[in-house]
């Protein structure tokens, strides 16, 4: 294993999972361990997305997702290999030399051809997720006991590679979903100091619920919930599909920015804004056509759109910072969100409106 672990530690690629396994799978093969088929689970911290399953086979490699919502709960993974080790923490092995109707993949397994199949947990740090590496062989008598101490030992210098691409990934996933991709992207670079700002030019989007106080005294918490999370998650597809980010939610309140760029100016972003405010209120009055069959109450919104300068950048407490806009023009846009309340109104479009400068 001296070769693998130098081979690691000098020549494999790093830039992804994808190519490290690839080209780890191909070194094991080429020190003499007869692998037909190797795989690695890789759980994540994401809202959507359980993690992913690479799976290595001399014929190619494949990868795909698992969701999060049912990950723990399939037949796929209660009738696994993985959750046995998940439970147990200790590698696992079986024969594949009858039919194994308890874990349905081993009997996948053996119709290809193969003849034994060993699972490793991955040596993280951090053991509170799944981290696994599986290995089947089609040689006749299976693995030898020299070959599965390699495996092991393989795997093992393998983990702390792996367990690196994993932390940053999970540190990418929040920031993209607690602050927004943009905004995460400055903040692992660095711009984490307080008070560290830069001025841009961007089309502010503010949105929020009409009577949400009211709603929010009179209906259960879940029917509550279950409607921000339907009307935060439309603005959320509409502002992304449109080119901007969310900054931040408020209560019943979005606050987003279609920001300049060397590729947009501020013309365009005005566009993309207004594009996005009107595919909102179609897709507003869409689902309270909807909601009027069941009895339900419309979603009455208010929108107000404003461009201008903006500070963007680090504002809060020592310890604990906001990456958010300030300046006038935010300020501009919230009071018209709060005029067209008071008018009755669901837009307010300041100096957001299609006409040229």
């Amino acid at each position: 294993m001296q070769d693998i672990a130098r081979w690691l530690a000098n020549d494999a690629p790093h830039d992804s999972v994808r190519e490290l396994f690839i080209a780890f799978c191909q070194e094991v093969v080429r020190s003499g361990i007869p692998v037909g088929r190797a795989s690695l689970g890789l759980e994540v911290l994401h809202p959507e997305l359980s993690g992913w399953q690479h799976i290595w086979t001399s014929e190619g490699h494949s990868v795909r997702a698992s969701d999060r919502a049912t990950a723990s709960t399939s037949e796929t993974y209660l009738n696994s290999p993985t959750r046995i080790v998940d439970e147990t923490g200790r590698p696992f092995r079986r024969l594949l030399d009858a039919r194994n109707p308890d874990l349905p993949l081993l009997d996948e397994l053996r119709r290809e051809s193969m003849t034994d199949y060993v699972m490793y947990p991955l040596s993280f740090l951090d053991q509170t997720r799944t981290a696994v590496i599986s290995f089947a062989t089609r040689q006749t008598a299976g693995f030898d006991g020299v070959s599965l101490e390699r495996l092991e030992l393989a795997a093992r210098l393998l983990s702390p590679y792996l367990e690196r691409h994993v932390l940053q990934r999970i540190a990418v996933d929040l920031l993209d979903t607690y602050v927004g991709h943009n905004t995460g992207q400055l903040i692992i670079e660095g711009r984490v100091d307080r008070g560290s700002v830069e001025r841009i030019e961007a089309a502010i989007w503010f949105a929020d619920l009409r009577g949400f106080t009211l709603l929010s005294e009179q209906s259960p918490i879940p029917e509550v919930l279950a409607l921000l999370n339907a009307w935060f998650g439309t603005i959320g597809e509409i502002v992304e599909t449109h080119g901007g980010e969310i900054l931040k939610f408020m209560g019943d309140s979005v606050l987003a920015i279609f920001p300049t760029s060397a590729d947009q100016d501020r013309a365009t972003a005005r566009r993309k804004a207004m594009a996005a405010a009107q595919e909102f209120f179609r897709r507003n009055d869409a689902e309270n056509d909807r909601r009027i069959s069941p009895g339900l109450p419309p979603v009455v919104h208010g929108l107000a759109l404003h461009v201008g300068e903006v500070a963007y950048g680090n504002v809060g407490a020592s310890r604990r910072l906001d990456f958010t806009v300030i300046g006038p023009a935010v300020n501009q846009a919230s009071r018209l969100l709060y005029l067209d309340a008071s008018m009755s109104n669901r837009f307010a479009p300041g100096n957001g409106s299609l006409n040229p400068d």
